[in-house]
């Protein structure tokens, strides 16, 4: 190779490790161990059912805690926390938030913070979730980093001055921990494998399925300004959650399924806790919603 092409091949080498580092995502939304064990750590827990066997008692208690505490994701964490779509005492707001933590997604104000700033930006390059940047980045990346660790408390000051919740963000941890003690008194390892090893890895996914597959795949009834959508199946894994793109379009909404098809679990449990006086004042989406249909 003569002078010319070294010269040639070396701007060439030298433009695209320019333009790499031009792209090259900022330092604190790489992967950083530090902030990403926890997770890592209870998928990769997921083997112990190899070795503690299986029985239907503990697929039966993996299951209903799957669905207890998707429930306390869905009525605790997203509706009453991010969105304030009911009322409740201060007693069962904590019950809520202790129910929720112990799906181990953090505590409820880092949760309900995000899930906020992700409403004021969806699917614009300020959304924390964005399938924008990729399907893998919507559903698990941004959580792998450090930049979205912290909660940001201004966007969720009306529930950071409660002291029990502020100590259930620094401190997230008692309710998974005190779940898998219960387990293992109750059943052992087999309790502890499937009943929260497994049925929290599942109920991760089911959660971040939303983040990323819930603005790609099925339809919009509305124009939301977003990419939101509606998808049966993600509803019924999340007890209604699916149903996104109605929940985009009024998201201060208690309901978020429409129609006698559109099954929302957590709607149904909301009505039953209210029938109970432990939660009130419901709100429901415009009455012209629910006939709204589908496209």
């Amino acid at each position: 190779m003569g002078t010319l092409g070294r010269v040639i091949l070396l701007q060439g080498l030298v433009k695209r490790q320019a333009d790499s580092a031009a792209t090259a995502a900022p330092a604190d939304e790489r992967f950083d161990l530090r902030v990403s064990w926890p997770l890592l750590f209870v998928h990769a827990s997921v083997v112990s059912v190899f070795f503690t066997g299986w029985s239907p008692v503990a697929l039966a208690v993996a299951g209903g805690l799957f669905v207890a505490r998707a429930f306390g994701l869905t009525a605790g964490y997203h509706r009453y926390f991010a969105h304030r779509s009911f009322r409740t005492s201060r007693a069962f707001q904590f019950a809520l938030a202790w129910l929720g933590a112990s799906a181990a997604q953090l505590g409820p104000l880092w949760w309900a913070s995000h899930h906020r700033l992700h409403h004021l930006h969806s699917d614009t390059e300020h959304d924390v979730h964005s399938p924008r940047r990729g399907l893998w980045w919507a559903h698990m990346g941004w959580l792998l980093c450090r930049r979205y660790s912290a909660t940001d408390l201004a966007a969720i000051q009306d529930f950071a001055r409660f002291p029990e919740l502020r100590f259930l963000d620094r401190c997230p941890w008692p309710p998974p921990l005190t779940l898998v003690l219960a387990l293992f008194a109750l059943g052992g390892l087999p309790f502890v494998a499937w009943g929260f090893c497994v049925s929290t890895v599942v109920l991760y996914h089911v959660t971040f399925a939303v983040n990323s597959l819930g603005h790609r795949f099925g339809g919009q009834r509305y124009e939301s300004g977003d990419a939101s959508r509606n998808n049966l199946w993600i509803a019924l894994a999340t007890l209604g959650d699916g149903w996104h793109n109605n929940h985009h379009r009024f998201p201060r909404a208690a309901r978020h399924g429409y129609g006698r098809r559109e099954l929302d679990l957590t709607w149904l449990g909301l009505r039953g806790l209210a029938a109970l006086g432990l939660v009130w004042d419901l709100r429901p989406p415009p009455a012209g919603a629910l006939v709204a249909p589908p496209r």
